[in-house]
């Protein structure tokens, strides 16, 4: 059966996902890299990106590199959205923005980007970008019917995570709480109280100072 899936959730003690002030130059606003400053240095990252250096080497490896790994394990669809796709508002003013990652997205597969305003969809590499209207329910059966018996992974950002959590969708949590304070930004969790009721959750910290958590949904 098909499972929906979020991987590598980044969120500050204080709950938030991403910081204010979301822009081209600033993919996650104030928060800059901080959220992602475990990710970005993995060797799953390197290999999924090629943004090898002299400084990063091969990556590295461990406990956040296990966790960046399985991002892509049996994933054959994905669900983000529209802020997650880029940092534009409102109908679409310039539809040659084609993403945050170049002429070949890390995806490899269908791609459901949730906007209220219609544009027509495209394919980059061996991604293809199909952008809908729709609610959880409704996105996830497309996702489903897209990813070819494999699962489907919810790519955020936090208010896309915190619909489909509130749906009762998700099947497996995976949030990495990062020990900075943005103050400011998308939280996680409002309107989630007793989300944990549902899940069976595992707690593994990092030598990097991050925690992971696990929630696995238990049987409804």
């Amino acid at each position: 059966m098909t499972k929906l899936r979020v991987h590598n959730l980044a969120v500050s003690i204080d709950g938030f996902a991403t910081g204010e002030g979301q822009s081209l130059e600033a993919p996650f606003g104030h928060a800059g890299h901080r959220l992602m400053s475990w990710f970005f240095p993995t060797r799953a990252f390197v290999e999924m990106t090629g943004h090898e250096s002299e400084s990063v080497g091969a990556g590295t490896r461990g406990v956040d590199d296990a966790f960046a790994a399985a991002t892509n394990l049996g994933i054959g669809a994905e669900i983000m959205g529209r802020n997650k796709f880029g940092p534009q508002r409102g109908p679409w003013q310039d539809e040659s923005w084609q993403g945050w990652w170049g002429e070949e997205p890390p995806f490899h597969s269908p791609v459901v980007v949730l906007t209220h305003h219609p544009r027509p969809d495209f394919s980059l590499g061996e991604t293809t970008f199909l952008f809908r209207d729709a609610s959880p329910v409704e996105a996830l059966a497309i996702a489903v019917e897209q990813a070819g018996g494999l699962d489907v992974r919810l790519g955020g950002g936090p208010t896309v995570v915190r619909e489909f959590l509130a749906a009762d969708l998700v099947d497996h949590l995976h949030i990495v709480v990062v020990p900075i304070v943005l103050g400011r930004g998308e939280r996680v969790w409002d309107g989630l109280e007793g989300l944990e009721e549902r899940f069976d959750v595992e707690v593994i910290a990092s030598p990097t100072g991050v925690v992971h958590y696990v929630f696995t949904r238990r049987p409804r």
